[in-house]
C-alpha cells in the first residue's frame, strides 16, 4: 500500500505543529511565577511526552507506509509506545492541574479532587466501554480488540478528563483561563488516544485526524497561559459543594447499562471492574465527605466554645464580663449555695487615664485582673464590669466575704507599676449576700448601693449593704427629680451670714448662702443637695441663679447706701468651665454694681485640681475688677508653693485652725493665743492678702484671732445665715448714729500692724476710709502695702 504525498506531508504538519504548540507553552509557562510557573512547567512537560508520542506514532506510520496492513505486530508495538506517552501525558497533565492556584490545596483537598475525577472517570469510561462493545460497536473494524495498551491508555484518559471537569467546577470564578487548560488537555490526550488507537488499527484517517486533535489541543493549551491565573480558594467547604459529581456520572452509567442490556450485551471482565472502581470511588468519596462534615461540625463547635468565650469574658483583664457574671449569678441562684457579691471600683482611675494616658491604665487594669485572680478561692468568680468597676462572685457566708474584702483592699491598694513609673491607687467595695427572695438585679442593685455608700464615707474602705441604703438612694433619686425644677419653682432662696469687722462686730460683708425649702420635703441640707448638683450636672444652672440673686440684693442694698460687699462660692465645675468669666462680667453688668463689691470663693479642694487651668480663669475674673478669696485655708489641700502662683486676695482662715488655741497659761504674757492664725496673718501679710477667720463661735476664740493681728472674722458669734432684710437692719443699726461699737478687746501681739517686728502695744483699732486712689495693682495683690486696716488697697471691704 503506498500512500499520498498529501498525507505524508498532512502528518509532518501536524506534527510540526504540536510540536510548535509544545514551544510555545514551554515559553508562555516561564512568564508566570512561583507555584504557577511549576504547574506550567508541569503542564509543558505533558504536552511534551503527548508530542514524543504523537511524532514517533508518525514516524512509524510514515516508515511502515508500504507494508502498512500486513506489519500488524510492527503496529501493535509502535500503537503501545504511543499509548504509553499518552499515559505519560495524563499524568502529568493531571498533575500540572492539581497544582494550577485556585485548585491546589492541602492533601485532602487533593484527596477529593482525585476521588472526584475517578468517579467521573470511570463513568464516562463505561459509557464508552458499552459503545465499543458488542452490541453496540460503534467504530466498527477499527476498533483496538488487540491493543491492551491502549485499555490503560483509554483509563488514563477518561481520569484526566474527569480532573479536568472536576477542577473547573470546583474553581472559584474567574475562571477562563482554567477552562481553556482542561478544554486544551482534554482534546490533546484524546487525540493522544485516537493516535493510538489509529495506528493499531490500520486506520490511516484516524491518526491525521488525531493529529490536527493534538495540535489544536496544544495549541490552545499555549494560549490559556496567557490568562492571569484563579487566584481563589477552591471550593472545598462541604456546605458550598453540590452533588452532580456523584449524580450525573452514576446516571449517566445506568442510562448506558440499561441501553446495553436492552441490546442483549454481556458484562465482561472490563465492565464489571469499571462498576467495582465507580462504587468503590462513590463510597469513599462519601467517606471523606463524612470526614469534612465531621471536621466541619468539629470546627463549628471549636468556633462556638472560642466565641462563647469571647462573649463571656473581658478582653482585657482576661476575667469574665459583666454577661459572664450575669449568668453565673442565674446560675448559682437557682441552688441553695450561699452566695455573696462584692463591687470593687478603683478609687481615683479617672485620673490615671487623664495624665498617663490609657495605655497605662490598661496596663493598670490588667495588672487588677491578675491580683485578683490569684487572690481568690478556687470557684469565686472575679469579673470586671466596665471601666474601672469590678464584681467577685463568692460561695461562702458574710464573715468569710467581710475577710476576703479585707484582703482584696490590701492586696489592690499596694503600687502599680505599668512601666513608666509608680501608679497609686485605693480601692471602695461594697458587699451584698443574698437574702430570701433575692433575685440578680437585687443583688447587684445591692452592692452597687454598698458600694457607693463606701465612697461617700471617704472611699478606700469596706462597707456591707444596709436596708438604710435603700432609703437613702429614694431620698437621693427624689431630690435630683425634685431640683432639676427647684428654680422654677422658686422654692430656692439664699440668706446672708455676715463678715464682721473685729473687735468692734460691724458688719462689712456677707456671703451668699444657697438654702432649698421644699413644699413636701421640708428644708433640704446644703451638703446634701449641693454634692448631688455637682453630681449631676445641675451646679452650672444653681450658680448662674445664686450669682445673679447676689448681684440683685447687692445692688439692693447698695442703693439704700451700704457700701458692702458680698462672697459666692464657686463650684469647680462652674470656675473650669471658658463661659464662667462672661457669666460674671454680664451678672455685674446686668445689676450695675462695682466688681470690686464682688468677691468669689474658691475652696482648697478645687486648688487641688488642674492648677493651671485654674490660674488662668483667677486671673482673667481678677482683670474685671472681680477679688477671689480662698476658702476653708488649711484643711489641707494647697500648698505653700500653689499659694504664691495663686491669683487671690483674700484667705477665708479654717474653723479647724481657729479653734487650736493655747490655754492662757501656754500662751504670750497669759493672753489666749491661737498659733496657726498668727501663722496664716503673718503669711498673708507678706504675700499682701487680706486674712478673714471663719467659724468664730465664742468671745474666746474672735480673742485669739484679735490676738492673732486678724481684723475680719465670721461665725456664730456674728451670726449666722439670714434674710437679706434681716442683715439689712443690722447694717442699718450698725450705721445709725447712736450706734457704738463694741468695746475693744485688748490683745497684745508680737509686731506691729503692718507686719514688722516691734514692741507689743495694746489698742483699739479703728476702720479708717481708704481713699479710693490707693488702689493695688490687680494683677499682683503682693505689690503695695497693706496693713490691718484695710481688707485690700482699694474699698472692697471698706465700711464707711
Amino acid at each position: 500500500m503506498h500512500f499520498p504525498s498529501g498525507v505524508e506531508i498532512a502528518a509532518v504538519a501536524g506534527g510540526l505543529t504540536a510540536v510548535l504548540g509544545t514551544v510555545l507553552l514551554v515559553r508562555s509557562a516561564r512568564r508566570h511565577t512561583a507555584a504557577s510557573r511549576r504547574a506550567r512547567l508541569v503542564l509543558a512537560a505533558g504536552a511534551g511526552v503527548t508530542t514524543a508520542s504523537l511524532v514517533v506514532g508518525l514516524i512509524g506510520l510514515v516508515a511502515m507506509a508500504p507494508e502498512w496492513s500486513a506489519n500488524r505486530e510492527q503496529r501493535v508495538t509502535l500503537a503501545t509506545v504511543v499509548a504509553i506517552g499518552v499515559v505519560l501525558g495524563c499524568v502529568l497533565f493531571s498533575v500540572g492541574l492539581l497544582r494550577l492556584p485556585g485548585l491546589a490545596g492541602d492533601t485532602r483537598t487533593v484527596a477529593r479532587h482525585l476521588l472526584d475525577a475517578v468517579v467521573v472517570g470511570a463513568a464516562l469510561w463505561f459509557v464508552g466501554w458499552v459503545l465499543l462493545s458488542e452490541p453496540t460497536r460503534i467504530l466498527g473494524a477499527a476498533t483496538p480488540t488487540t491493543c491492551t495498551a491502549i485499555l490503560l491508555a483509554s483509563v488514563a484518559v477518561a481520569t484526566t478528563v474527569g480532573v479536568a471537569v472536576v477542577g473547573v467546577l470546583r474553581t472559584a470564578r474567574p475562571r477562563r483561563g482554567l477552562i481553556l487548560t482542561g478544554s486544551g488537555i482534554v482534546t490533546t490526550v484524546v487525540g493522544g488516544l485516537g493516535v493510538a488507537t489509529g495506528v493499531c488499527q490500520p486506520g490511516t484517517a484516524m491518526v491525521l485526524a488525531s493529529t490536527i486533535a493534538v495540535s489544536i489541543g496544544l495549541l490552545i493549551l499555549a494560549w490559556a497561559v496567557r490568562f492571569p491565573d484563579t487566584l481563589g480558594e477552591p471550593h472545598g467547604d462541604v456546605i458550598r459543594r453540590g452533588t452532580a459529581y456523584a449524580f450525573l456520572p452514576m446516571l449517566g452509567m445506568a442510562v448506558s447499562a440499561v441501553y446495553h442490556l436492552l441490546w442483549e450485551g454481556r458484562f465482561t471482565a472490563p465492565g464489571i471492574v469499571a462498576g467495582i472502581v465507580e462504587g468503590f470511588a462513590l463510597v469513599a468519596r462519601q467517606y471523606v465527605a463524612l470526614l469534612d462534615v465531621r471536621a466541619y461540625a468539629h470546627r463549628l463547635a471549636e468556633s462556638e466554645a472560642h466565641y462563647r468565650d469571647l462573649a463571656y469574658t473581658d478582653a482585657l483583664t482576661g476575667l469574665a464580663n459583666r454577661r459572664g457574671l450575669l449568668e453565673e449569678l442565674r446560675r448559682v441562684l437557682r441552688s441553695d449555695v450561699p452566695v455573696v457579691l462584692l463591687a470593687l471600683d478603683l478609687d481615683g482611675f479617672k485620673y490615671v487615664n487623664d495624665m498617663r494616658g490609657h495605655d497605662v491604665g490598661d496596663a493598670v487594669l490588667g495588672d487588677v485582673g491578675a491580683r485578683l485572680r490569684q487572690n481568690l478561692r478556687p470557684g469565686d468568680l472575679a469579673a470586671r464590669l466596665g471601666g474601672d468597676e469590678f464584681a467577685v462572685l463568692m460561695h461562702t457566708g458574710p464573715a468569710e466575704a467581710q475577710r476576703a474584702a479585707d484582703r482584696l483592699l490590701g492586696v489592690l491598694c499596694k503600687p502599680y507599676e505599668p512601666g513608666d513609673g509608680t501608679v497609686f491607687l485605693s480601692v471602695s467595695i461594697g458587699i451584698a449576700r443574698r437574702t430570701a427572695g433575692s433575685d440578680v438585679p437585687t443583688l447587684l442593685r445591692n452592692a452597687d448601693l454598698a458600694l457607693r455608700y463606701a465612697k461617700q464615707r471617704g472611699k478606700n474602705r469596706v462597707e456591707q449593704y444596709d436596708i438604710a441604703y435603700d432609703q437613702l438612694l429614694r431620698r437621693r433619686t427624689t431630690l435630683e427629680h425634685e431640683l432639676r425644677g427647684a428654680v422654677d419653682r422658686g422654692e430656692l432662696h439664699l440668706v446672708y451670714q455676715p463678715v464682721a469687722e473685729i473687735p468692734a462686730v460691724r458688719p462689712v460683708g456677707a456671703e451668699a448662702l444657697l438654702r432649698w425649702t421644699h413644699p413636701r420635703l421640708g428644708k433640704v441640707r446644703p451638703d446634701e443637695f449641693i454634692p448631688l448638683a455637682e453630681e449631676s450636672g445641675m451646679i452650672a444652672t444653681l450658680g448662674s441663679w445664686v450669682l445673679h440673686q447676689a448681684c440683685h440684693q447687692l445692688a439692693l442694698w447698695r442703693a439704700a447706701g451700704h457700701d458692702v460687699w458680698v462672697s459666692v462660692n464657686v463650684s469647680p465645675r462652674e470656675l473650669h468651665a471658658p463661659e464662667y468669666v462672661e457669666q460674671v462680667a454680664e451678672a455685674l453688668r446686668a445689676h450695675r454694681v462695682p466688681s470690686q463689691r464682688l468677691v468669689l470663693e474658691v475652696t482648697e479642694h478645687t486648688v487641688a485640681t488642674d492648677l493651671d487651668e485654674l490660674i488662668k480663669r483667677l486671673r482673667a475674673l481678677r482683670a474685671i475688677g472681680v477679688r477671689i478669696a480662698l476658702d476653708d485655708f488649711g484643711a489641707g489641700y494647697s500648698s505653700l508653693g500653689q499659694l504664691r502662683h495663686l491669683p487671690i486676695d483674700i484667705l477665708k482662715i479654717d474653723h479647724s485652725l481657729v479653734a487650736e488655741q493655747q490655754s492662757p497659761a501656754e500662751g504670750r504674757s497669759g493672753r489666749v493665743f491661737a498659733p496657726y492664725v498668727d501663722v496664716v496673718m503673718r503669711l498673708g501679710h507678706q504675700l499682701g492678702l487680706q486674712v478673714i477667720a471663719e467659724g468664730v463661735t465664742n468671745q474666746t476664740e474672735m480673742t485669739a484671732v484679735v490676738e492673732a493681728g486678724c481684723r475680719f472674722g465670721q461665725g456664730q458669734l456674728f451670726g449666722w445665715g439670714v434674710p437679706a432684710e434681716h442683715l439689712e437692719a443690722l447694717l442699718e443699726s450698725a450705721t445709725s448714729p447712736g450706734a457704738r461699737a463694741v468695746p475693744a478687746v485688748p490683745r497684745q501681739i508680737g509686731g506691729r500692724a503692718d507686719g514688722g517686728v516691734g514692741p507689743a502695744v495694746n489698742r483699739t483699732p479703728d476702720v479708717e476710709p481708704v481713699h479710693p486712689s490707693h488702689e493695688v495693682d490687680q494683677r499682683n495683690p503682693t505689690r503695695g502695702d497693706q496693713d490691718v486696716r484695710s481688707v485690700d488697697s482699694a474699698r472692697e471691704m471698706r465700711q464707711a
